[in-house]
């Protein structure tokens, strides 16, 4: 049963951007979906007119560090704060990234989330590490970057109890072929990140099984005309999915402009945001790291590297709409569709009946206006 209507003359669905589109809700459901519709065919449920605003789906982050001054890896206090911030932000799932620290450690700050993933406040864990290239460790401490042992690797994935959806390595690494492929027996993405990996190397982890490429351009050598490294295969290859951190510091919006164009695979947004996004400037930590915030930029205090972003993922799609040139639709699908796509979840990120009742009101300047995640206004 309908219980409330939306109206909008501007409707980013699955198949594309719809002009008028009437959008039934049902408790945390989406009940219907209708294109140029009356009212009568949604059962006459009370209307709520959004005029020429943006209905979009609510945000998916698959690489989220903390935000609001929390972090993931603080555990449920950190947790709270983040969620707080980036969903008021529209990100309405979240996939909590943790950064290189000691195994033991990390399986301490697995076992904190998984009760979260269990009530549905996260959709999964991200291990960002400890498995990097020294050369791009970037916002990673490097003494503690070590090669991927398997049973360090099992360890940690049966800590998550089926939470761990994500890892990133660099497939350079001794033992990271097999890790990749002990990865996708276990259904866990394996993604290529933190890389020094030259061409060839990366064409074995995608035969391996890799299939996402961590914040493209970010930690990994620049495309050399007789030395590509890992980007032109990561973006020709249809099997990878790039992340990009679309805030201008990361990447250049003419480089961003020229990867979204390039990608034979699908391209998502991400926010590698630490705990700083939402937040003042200041100082903050990233896992072991101390970290200082200026102008909204995060660096590493000891190194000056970037430590993350402080971005929010309605930023990131109003930065490639507005600076970078894409379509609204197509931003807004790389911050909610394909990346539950990726993670398997074709009832996040769309706006289609059965899909949980996450939506974001966006306005003329595409700032977020309303928040409603499983039918809930936040």
């Amino acid at each position: 049963m309908t219980e409330r209507i939306f109206h909008s003359t501007t409707v980013v669905l699955p198949s594309g951007p719809a002009r008028e589109a009437w959008v039934g809700l049902d408790g945390e459901r989406i009940s219907s979906v209708l294109e140029g519709a009356s009212t009568a065919d949604l059962g006459g449920a009370p209307v709520e007119e959004l005029g020429d605003r943006l209905l979009a789906p609510g945000f998916v982050d698959l690489h989220v560090h903390g935000g609001g001054g929390g972090a993931f890896a603080d555990g449920t206090d950190g947790a709270a704060a983040a969620l707080v911030a980036h969903r008021a932000a529209g990100t309405t799932t979240s996939m909590a990234s943790l950064v290189t620290d000691t195994i033991d450690s990390l399986e301490q700050q697995i076992r904190a989330l998984v009760p979260l993933v269990r009530a549905g406040d996260l959709a999964g864990i991200h291990l960002e590490g400890p498995w990097l290239a020294e050369a791009r460790c970037g916002a990673h401490e490097p003494e503690l970057l070590c090669d991927p042992h398997r049973e360090d690797l099992e360890r940690l994935v049966a800590a998550g109890e089926g939470t761990v959806r994500m890892v990133t390595l660099a497939p350079e690494r001794d033992g990271a072929l097999e890790a990749i492929r002990l990865l996708a027996d276990r259904d866990v993405i394996a993604a290529i990140g933190h890389t020094d990996a030259a061409d060839a190397v990366i064409a074995q982890a995608l035969d391996a099984g890799a299939s996402v490429a961590t914040h493209l351009f970010n930690a990994m050598p620049s495309i050399h005309h007789r030395t590509p490294g890992p980007i032109p295969r990561l973006l020709t290859d249809s099997r990878a999915t790039v992340e990009l951190i679309a805030d201008g510091v990361h990447v250049q919006p003419s480089v961003l402009r020229l990867a979204i164009e390039a990608s034979a695979g699908p391209w998502l947004l991400i926010t590698d945001a630490m705990a700083a996004a939402a937040a003042p400037d200041g100082a903050y930590r990233l896992g072991p790291l101390d970290v200082d915030v200026v102008d909204s930029v995060a660096r590493i205090r000891s190194t000056g590297a970037i430590a993350g972003s402080t971005l929010t993922l309605d930023r990131a799609v109003r930065f490639a709409i507005q600076e970078v040139g894409i379509d609204p639709a197509d931003a807004v699908r790389a911050a909610s569709q394909t990346p539950a796509d990726l993670l398997g979840r074709p009832d996040l990120g769309r706006i289609q009946a059965g899909a949980r009742a996450d939506l974001v009101v966006l306005g003329d300047d595409r700032t977020v206006e309303r928040v409603i995640r499983g039918g809930v206004d936040l």
